[in-house]
This record gives C-alpha cells, sequence and structure tokens, in this order.
C-alpha cells in the first residue's frame, strides 16, 4: 500500500476510502511529512478543515524543504481564513 494509492482511491472512491487507506501506512512511515501532507489534503477534502489545518501544520514542522514548508502552511493558512 502506498500514499499515491490512497490518493488515487479517493479521488475515484471518495476521501473516506483514501483515510481509510492511511490507517495501515500509518506504522510504517509514522513521522514521515507526506503521511501528514496527504491526510491533511484528504481531511480537506472530506471537510474536516480542523483536522485538515493540524496535519498541514504537523507535515510542515516535519519537512525539510523549505518550498514545501511554505506551501504546506499555506495550506493551513487558508483553511483558517477560510478560503480554499
Amino acid at each position: 500500500m502506498t500514499l499515491n494509492r490512497a490518493v488515487a482511491a479517493a479521488m475515484v472512491e471518495g476521501p473516506a476510502t483514501g483515510l481509510a487507506l492511511l490507517e495501515g501506512l500509518d506504522k510504517r512511515l509514522a513521522g514521515h511529512h507526506r503521511l501528514d501532507a496527504v491526510r491533511a489534503h484528504l481531511l480537506e477534502m472530506d471537510g474536516d478543515r480542523e483536522a485538515a489545518i493540524a496535519h498541514y501544520r504537523t507535515a510542515a514542522r516535519r519537512t525539510t524543504s523549505v518550498a514545501e514548508r511554505d506551501y504546506l502552511l499555506m495550506r493551513a493558512a487558508a483553511l483558517t481564513s477560510g478560503n480554499r
């Protein structure tokens, strides 16, 4: 199971399906920023803004890429201010 598969499933079957698939990756990818980033995106798609914001911020703290960090923080800020 990969992050890509969870995203693909979410696009076809809805974000809840993708989120369920991510649960199987929690142990394998614990602490990896991409797991939090994907979870944030799927939570945003599912309408859970607060959880999405939290995961975008966690992913931003965990990444070593400045560009990725800035993007993730921008997504969190957009949800915080009510913009998408």
